[in-house]
């Protein structure tokens, strides 16, 4: 297989791209965690968070950190991304798109697919 010349584009790869730098949009220093946890709920939604502990191999804090990232509230009440919504059924915690969360997923779909 030849190797790709840099006057040559991969649309598909380019089409991912254009995906990333649309969730670096909604802050530029979002780490790679954030968006594979945004991603996992945007693929399960709803899910619980054990799922993702479990799935991505995150440790329980790492995964609730990413989590609050994408809720209304970041941690030390540093606004959040308002992407996900938690809420509790017994002691399990429930993660799920906001309408926003939905409409990126929408906007995501576009860049990939259309």
């Amino acid at each position: 297989m030849d190797p790709i010349k840099r006057d040559q584009t991969n649309d598909d790869m380019a089409r991912v791209l254009i995906a990333i730098e649309r969730l670096r949009r909604l802050d530029r220093e979002i780490p790679t965690q954030v968006c594979s946890v945004f991603l996992y709920i945007a693929s399960h939604n709803p899910c619980n968070k054990e799922a993702i502990e479990e799935d991505l191999e995150f440790t329980t804090a790492s995964c609730s950190r990413n989590i609050d990232w994408l809720t209304d509230r970041h941690r030390l009440k540093k606004p959040g991304l308002g992407l996900i919504k938690k809420t509790r059924e017994g002691r399990r915690l429930i993660l799920s798109l906001t309408e926003e969360g939905e409409a990126l997923v929408q906007d995501l779909y576009t860049d990939l697919y259309d």
